[in-house]
């Protein structure tokens, strides 16, 4: 499945992207990266703060190859899609979307349901795909 083949499924469009965008997008991820390790942070919001840089970092590269996720299922199709932009290996993305639910929960249902470990897990998991704003000029899988 292409990128091509999610815009007829309409689970994106077309993105007319430019250097700027992206360069803000990695910002903010490399900000959030850093804020989610202050000292004294509850895990909750830590966490939500390193999965907002790891999704920061998949919406770059999703619009470095042309692309922006519609709004149903946005984050989902946000995560699914570090496959066809990163080459994002499975396991990776599975992890993504485990953290996107725990989230969820933590955001919606019940607090103080994310561990140290859970920070650490996802801090560590936005890094791996190796793209913030030091490191922009990496390829994509669709370039």
């Amino acid at each position: 499945m292409s990128l091509e083949d999610w815009q007829k499924f309409g689970w994106c469009k077309a993105h007319k992207t430019n250097r700027n965008e992206i360069a803000e997008l990695l910002a903010v991820a490399d900000r959030d990266l850093g804020a989610s390790k202050t000292p004294g942070l509850h895990n909750d919001w830590g966490f939500n703060i390193a999965y907002n840089a790891a999704l920061q970092i998949a919406t770059a590269a999703l619009a470095a190859s042309g692309y922006q996720a519609e709004r149903a299922n946005h984050h989902y199709r946000v995560i699914a899609s570090l496959s066809l932009t990163l080459g994002t290996d499975a396991g990776s993305i599975k992890k993504f979307d485990i953290f996107r639910k725990k989230r969820n929960i933590s955001d919606y249902e019940r607090a103080d349901t994310i561990s140290a470990s859970d920070v650490e897990e996802m801090r560590s998991l936005a890094k791996s795909f190796g793209w913030t704003s030091k490191r922009g000029d990496r390829k994509t899988t669709a370039n």
